[in-house]
């Protein structure tokens, strides 16, 4: 299972030279050598209902540890929500196991998401065949970089969708008491006002 989550910034990193690491970006072709940011706390959203999702999502978690640049990760207790299609909400599919990880790093957002691609890809996920919405193996999903905010179609931050979600702000407050979405505020007033209690 996913680590349960202790101290911001505890668990083990994977910070260090660029070296063989680069095979955990197998299917990314950017520029792993440019200058280091400085370091910033990632929020990425993990899920996956197809196959052995816990499994899944513990050897995702590892895999952002080895991540170049990488200096710590602290991961929820996941979470099982129901699936969502462009429909809404159905039961007929196979739940989703939702976590997230705080990222600790020095990766500028555009290459972590491309890392974060790289990922789902070697978990089997194929984003140019599936369906929008679609049933999936890994997903993950970069929902806020720091404080930076964005509306670059490539790269949109904080995640557009990401007040919506339930099973994003719910294991982000696991880890994270008093994270503050983007844009958003508090995301503790935000998962309230959400489930009709704010």
């Amino acid at each position: 299972m996913i680590p349960s989550p202790g101290p911001l910034g505890a668990s083990a990193g994977g910070g260090g030279p660029l070296r063989a690491d680069r095979r955990l970006a197998d299917g990314y072709h950017g520029d792993t050598t440019t200058t280091p940011h400085d370091t910033v706390t990632a929020v990425v959203a993990l899920g996956a209902n197809l196959g052995d999702r816990a499994a899944t999502l513990t050897a995702a978690v590892e895999e952002l540890r080895r991540l170049p640049l990488v200096d710590g990760v602290v991961a929820s207790v996941p979470i099982e929500s129901v699936a969502l299609t462009l429909a809404g909400a159905d039961e007929t599919l196979p739940a989703y196991l939702n976590a997230v990880a705080l990222v600790t790093t020095r990766l500028a957002p555009s290459v972590l998401l491309s890392y974060l691609h790289a990922i789902e890809s070697r978990h089997g996920r194929d984003r140019a065949a599936e369906g929008r919405w679609g049933s999936r193996t890994l997903d993950l999903d970069l929902i806020a970089y720091g404080d930076v905010v964005s509306d670059d179609p490539g790269l949109t931050l904080p995640h557009p969708r990401a007040a919506e979600r339930d099973f994003v702000l719910a294991p982000w407050l696991q880890v994270d008491p008093d994270a503050v979405l983007p844009g958003y505020g508090r995301v503790d007033v935000v998962l309230a006002r959400l489930q009709g209690r704010g």
